[in-house]
């Protein structure tokens, strides 16, 4: 069974003294369990819309959406945040990292909301998944003295450390180097791998693309299989 299922998916918002802009159309995907996934597309042509519905951030317009084989529809909001607290992992561009805070501290803030005995190891567990990310001996550094490939890892301990079943990633090598980034893929790819969860990268980077088993190209909000692009 997938663990995403989207059938006919369409995305409307609404704009003031203007016509309603369709942002997708009838968007038909499935993603596995433990798949690689790649989405490549220009500015403007979707690409953070349908992260955000994949992630549970948001909601189609039309059409069925189904996560573990659970229709979203039926979700009311809180079951919808505690299944993305528990199930999905966010990795950014930007890598939105508490500025005045230690990559621990970073990484500890997803097992806030954890249970049991997670939530009373939670600095334990975030310690071995900066240890895991090559990070191990930068547990109190805080954000303005680590380098930007060493805060995109501690932006992806982050995102892994409560194991999602499904790792979004959002242009995650946009704010590095080509060499930086390169390692980032693999550590995601890496991590994704020995948890088993499903990953989908959104790009413009055909590079990035080309490392997924199965591709997609949106656009204009219409999502197509895509062969490999090789760069010139």
């Amino acid at each position: 069974m997938s663990l995403l299922r989207l059938r006919g998916v369409t995305k409307t918002v609404r704009i003031p003294d203007a016509e309603p802009l369709t942002i997708l159309h009838g968007v038909d995907l499935e993603v596995a369990a433990g798949e690689r996934v790649s989405v490549v597309g220009r500015s403007g042509s979707g690409k953070s819309t349908l992260l955000n519905i994949l992630g549970l951030l948001d909601a189609p317009s039309a059409g069925e959406f189904d996560f573990d084989g659970v229709p979203v529809a039926r979700l009311g909001s809180g079951a919808r945040d505690r299944r993305r607290g528990a199930d999905v992992g966010f990795v950014f561009q930007q890598f939105n990292l508490l500025a005045g805070r230690s990559a621990l501290e970073n990484v500890v803030t997803p097992l806030l909301y954890a249970s049991g005995r997670r939530f009373w190891r939670r600095r334990a567990i975030a310690a071995e998944m900066l240890e895991r990310v090559g990070l191990g001996h930068r547990l109190d550094a805080r954000p303005e003295v680590l380098s930007g490939g060493e805060q995109q890892r501690v932006a992806i301990a982050r995102a892994l450390v409560r194991a999602p079943r499904l790792i979004l990633a959002d242009e995650p090598t946009g704010a590095l180097d080509v060499e930086t980034g390169g390692s980032v893929i693999d550590l995601l790819e890496s991590v994704a791998a020995e948890n088993a969860s499903a990953l989908v990268v959104i790009t413009h980077d055909p590079a990035v693309a080309a490392r997924a088993g199965t591709r997609y190209r949106l656009d204009a909000g219409r999502l197509a299989p895509a062969a490999v692009e090789t760069a010139a």
